[in-house]
This record gives C-alpha cells, sequence and structure tokens, in this order.
C-alpha cells in the first residue's frame, strides 16, 4: 500500500471521462488499497481514481457509515436536495457550496466485481454525488456558488 499524489485543478486529467473497470484483480486491488491510504492520509471523505490520476470508474468513501469501495457506480435514483459546502482534495484551499440531492440509490460492483445496491443519505449521499461527478471530469467548483479561500 502506499500513499499516491492527489492530482491539482488545472491538470487534463480531472477533466476526462473514466472508462469502466473490466478487470477485478491485484493492479485494482492495489489501486483501491493506495487510494484507501491516500484517502485517510489527505484527512478527506472520498477520492476518485482520476484524483490519483487514474482514469477508470473507481471511488472511494470514507465517512460515519463505514469504509465503501464502489466500482462502476451509477445511479439508480435521486430524492430531495440539499445545500452546504464542499471542499475538494484536488482543489486545496477553497470551498464553495453546492445543491445536492438528500439521498441516492446506486448500483456498483465491489473489488471482486460482485454487484450491491447502496441506499445513502445526508453527507454520505453529498460524497458520493461529488466523487461520481469525478468520473465524468466534474469538479464541484463547476456547480458551486459563493467559492471561498480557506486555511
Amino acid at each position: 500500500m502506499a500513499i499516491r499524489k492527489v492530482i491539482q485543478v488545472g491538470d487534463e486529467v480531472l477533466r476526462k471521462k473514466c472508462f469502466p473497470v473490466e478487470k477485478f484483480d491485484q493492479n485494482l486491488w492495489q489501486l483501491l488499497d493506495d487510494m484507501k491510504d491516500t484517502v485517510r492520509y489527505e484527512e478527506g471523505a472520498g477520492l476518485a481514481a482520476p484524483q490519483v490520476g487514474v482514469l477508470r470508474r473507481a471511488v472511494v468513501c470514507d465517512v460515519e457509515e463505514g469504509f465503501f469501495e464502489l466500482i462502476n457506480p451509477r445511479f439508480l435514483k435521486q430524492k430531495g436536495e440539499q445545500t452546504g459546502p464542499e471542499g475538494c482534495l484536488s482543489v486545496r484551499g477553497r470551498q464553495g457550496n453546492v445543491s445536492r440531492p438528500y439521498k441516492v440509490k446506486i448500483a456498483y460492483s465491489d473489488r471482486f466485481g460482485e454487484e450491491h445496491v447502496l441506499e445513502a443519505k445526508g453527507f454520505f449521499a453529498r460524497c458520493i454525488c461529488h466523487e461520481l461527478d469525478h468520473l465524468d471530469g466534474i469538479l464541484y467548483i463547476d456547480k458551486a456558488t459563493d467559492i471561498e479561500t480557506v486555511r
């Protein structure tokens, strides 16, 4: 396991659409392990593969509900609305208010290729939406209002 460098805004890789994961093998497992180490080292809530330079549809979320690895995630349902502050490990020193669904239901694969369905609400739903945006080359700053500099 290793800490990977988090790509910063301005790098074109963050604006590219990711490819589906097709091989559920040691390379994927290493990526997921490294992403877990990296998000925890950076004290973040989530991390998407393009943020570490890998254009694959894989994200990790480290939230109160637990640690989740989401491979090839896709939305099944979105409901409600919440607006609140967001930041990003790839956009250091800034935050802004973003509107997101309050509840989401997604389908995804785990590291072994087994399909699952997950429902999330509140901050967990916000984290999932933020990370899934990364898979399509979208950053929170594209949706945010009241962007400000933070320390």
